[in-house]
């Protein structure tokens, strides 16, 4: 009863934890609050028990005050080893199987996408096209001088609330990696390959994107953010980009300038 109220306890403070989201973000943040809670539970019972066994050990076997005798050297306790072996192998196996079946979870895109959207990653800032709406938006380098503002310049990825949102992810130019904090999720970005994540956004609001990778100069420049809107909202944005000529897709023949004529640059990775 008292596991399961500290359990309860630490998912909802998933922040205090050092997780910068809450379940109910994603239709997967509850699944990775649950994991990191419950691998820290293990953790620490199995620090006690072993420190509990230590201090046992000491107290217990330590040499008694005018006892002069030589301890037996060699001893064995068939039982005892089968038993130290067998159950941190047991542990390493549940551990194994909840991690596995948690990520496969997590990281399968079976799924029937509501939403179709690719991101590009580039030397420093990130287009997105949407794939379903026939429309694209492009990001350029942000500024960061501190001021208040800067935000505001940074580009915008709108999603639908309660959709299953498919994200296509590829680079233009050097490894980046697509990560929102507040989705506990993050996935590197490989040039010359194309990865996808799906997920179904559950709350309405504005969160931070960055890119996870060093991937150069102003890497910490390569900032996004993230708009979980109502579908109205988010038709209403993607009618603004075909009104601003935005129609089609954006490829990825263009460097981080949007230049044709010149070919991506390797950069620094």
């Amino acid at each position: 009863m008292g596991a399961s109220a500290l359990l309860a306890g630490c998912a909802g403070q998933a922040e205090a934890n050092g997780l910068p989201s809450q379940p109910g973000v994603t239709n997967q943040t509850g699944r990775v609050i649950d994991l990191w809670n419950y691998s820290w539970l293990a953790a620490l019972i199995v620090g006690a028990i072993t420190l509990t066994l230590i201090l046992w050990a000491i107290t217990v076997y330590r040499k008694k005050k005018d006892d002069e005798k030589l301890p037996v050297q060699t001893r064995a306790n068939v039982p005892l080893e089968l038993m130290y072996v067998a159950v941190p192998l047991l542990m390493i196996a549940v551990l194994f199987r909840w991690t596995a079946t948690d990520l496969a979870a997590i990281t399968d895109v079976s799924g029937e996408p509501d939403v179709r959207i690719q991101a590009i990653g580039k030397q420093w800032s990130w287009d997105f096209n949407y794939l379903d709406d026939d429309a694209y938006s492009v990001g350029v380098q942000a500024t960061l001088t501190g001021e208040v503002g800067v935000e505001e310049t940074l580009p915008v990825l709108y999603l639908p609330v309660n959709e299953l949102v498919d994200i296509q992810l590829n680079s233009r130019d050097v490894i980046h990696s697509f990560w929102v904090p507040a989705f506990l999720f993050k996935r590197d970005m490989i040039p010359g390959r194309t990865s996808n994540i799906q997920f179904i956004p559950q709350q309405l609001g504005t969160y931070q994107g960055k890119c996870a990778e060093l991937c150069g100069e102003y890497h910490s420049a390569m900032l996004f953010t993230v708009k979980v809107v109502p579908r109205a909202e988010y038709d209403a944005y993607i009618q603004s980009l075909r009104d601003a000529g935005q129609t089609g897709s954006i490829g990825l023949e263009y460097n981080r300038l949007q230049d044709a004529d010149v070919q991506p640059t390797g950069g620094e990775g």
